[in-house]
């Protein structure tokens, strides 16, 4: 009797404790509208153009990774790396090219150029490169003054270049968007972008900022307000990111309005994409002071620097670079032209490499970027004479590896690696020679240029008609 009463106690219990179901679901229920900045309002409408299966044999190859083939083959399929060995496949109906006594290196790379934003001709209606009317312009973008039809482009092409950075200048503190390409020609720059590469914030420190406005008689006059202007621009952003946060936050739990999102402001959507990490950072930068106190402003605030650009100074803090993980970019041999240049040495590049830095040769000139090999060449010749026994397989990779690190695309190209895009050099010699030239160039696998067949260099559409148009440059 006493049991049936407590199974009774005990099923009144668990009647009174049973959860409740729950509330039927809401028909039509929408998740809440969120305000959002477009991350790429202007993306990338780059085409590859269709190329045939192709086979290299029988070269000296420098894959970009630091290794040497001789003899060494490459296969260029879909658009791509498909196989690289001392041989490899060849399937039927493939393009076959003995390549016997000559050398096959991945497509350079030049981090630093201003192709588009200073094009050929270099007159004044063309100068579209510094948007000097405040030391802050981060707002504006470099593809935004990029000219398509600047002949600069296929004279870059003919030395073997198939991307490029292309930056605002340097005036500004603060000088806008950078934008990678595709060395192609294309009717908008759009249609040469790379497709899915990060966009840069180019920074500029030193000298230029403060003579362009110092002598305005306006803020920064001296290096201190180069840092005191940056830094408080660095301040709002972190503001206007907070603002954002906060609103993007309550948005996404249903308690705040499309109406309560912060205002845009174009120039601190810029900078808040380098504080969330969607950006990358390429500082024109000289001394090697000015370096460390860039660095030490980008802890401050929460940002990382990815590259100093020019950075004749970078020798003297080498380990601080490596621990760091910031990239330099250089000249060969560029220096004095101003005081902040003034202790540049040859060596600098080969220095920064052996410390276990980043290095990368770039141009920042439209007669540089035709020779890039060249220079890199000289770079390995200054570090060899210290005894330093760089390979030429090894140098390569500050043309090309190195530079895609350096804007974030060292998984798609820089190169010569199995599924990686088919940007490819055929040189007719040692391509560290000064007699050496590109006979042939692939983009995507496809041939865009060929020093032997007229129809396989491009002509920009300015050249049209003109004496020249279309030389083998």
């Amino acid at each position: 009797m006493r049991r049936s009463v407590l199974f009774a106690l005990l099923g009144l219990s668990a009647c009174a404790t049973a959860p409740k179901p729950p509330p039927p679901a809401i028909a039509n229920s929408k998740p809440p509208e969120v305000v959002a900045i477009p991350l790429d309002p202007y993306p990338s409408t780059y085409r590859a153009y269709p190329g045939v299966t192709t086979v290299i044999r029988n070269a000296v190859i420098y894959d970009g990774t630091g290794r040497k083939l001789a003899p060494g083959a490459v296969r260029l399929e879909n658009g791509v790396v498909a196989e690289i060995g001392a041989t490899v496949a060849v399937p039927a109906g493939a393009t076959v090219i003995d390549a016997q006594g000559k050398y096959v290196t991945p497509g350079v790379i030049d981090i630093h150029s201003h192709l588009g934003d200073y094009p050929s001709p270099a007159v004044e209606a063309n100068s579209d490169g510094n948007e000097a009317t405040s030391p802050a312009r981060p707002e504006v973008w470099a593809e935004h003054s990029i000219w398509p039809q600047d002949a600069g482009f296929a004279r870059a092409l003919a030395g073997g270049v198939t991307t490029m950075h292309v930056l605002p200048g340097s005036a500004n503190l603060f000088g806008g968007r950078g934008v990678t390409l595709k060395n192609v020609y294309g009717r908008t720059a759009q249609d040469m972008k790379f497709p899915g590469a990060a966009y840069s914030l180019k920074m500029a420190c030193g000298e230029n900022p403060k003579r362009v406005y110092g002598s305005k008689g306006q803020m920064p006059q001296t290096r201190m307000g180069n840092i005191a202007y940056a830094r408080q621009v660095w301040s709002d952003a972190v503001e206007y990111k907070r603002r954002w946060d906060d609103y993007t936050k309550r948005a996404r739990l249903g308690t705040a309005k499309p109406t309560d999102a912060p205002r845009r402001d174009l120039a601190k959507d810029t900078l808040m994409g380098v504080l969330n990490g969607e950006i990358l950072v390429e500082n024109h930068c000289y001394r090697a002071d000015e370096m460390a106190n860039v660095i030490a402003m980008s802890h401050e605030f929460g940002y990382k620097v990815t590259a100093f650009h020019h950075a004749v100074e970078s020798y003297k803090i080498a380990d601080l670079l490596k621990a760091e993980g910031i990239c330099s970019a250089m000249w060969a041999d560029w220096y004095g032209f101003k005081m902040e240049s003034y202790d540049g040495i040859r060596e600098n590049i080969a220095l920064v490499d052996r410390a276990g830095a980043c290095a990368i040769v770039h141009s920042d000139d439209p007669n540089g970027i035709q020779r890039l090999n060249q220079e890199a060449a000289k770079a390995m010749a200054a570090g060899n004479r210290m005894g330093m026994g760089i390979t030429p397989e090894h140098a390569w990779t500050w043309l090309s590896l190195n530079p895609a690190k350096g804007l974030g695309i060292d998984k798609r190209t820089g190169s010569l690696e199995v599924g990686k895009m088919a940007d490819v050099v055929l040189w007719n010699a040692n391509p560290f020679s000064v007699y050496a030239r590109p006979e042939r160039v692939w983009i995507d696998g496809a041939l865009i240029y060929d020093w032997a067949d007229p129809n396989r260099r491009p002509v920009a559409d300015f050249e049209l008609g003109q004496p020249g148009a279309g030389d083998p440059k």
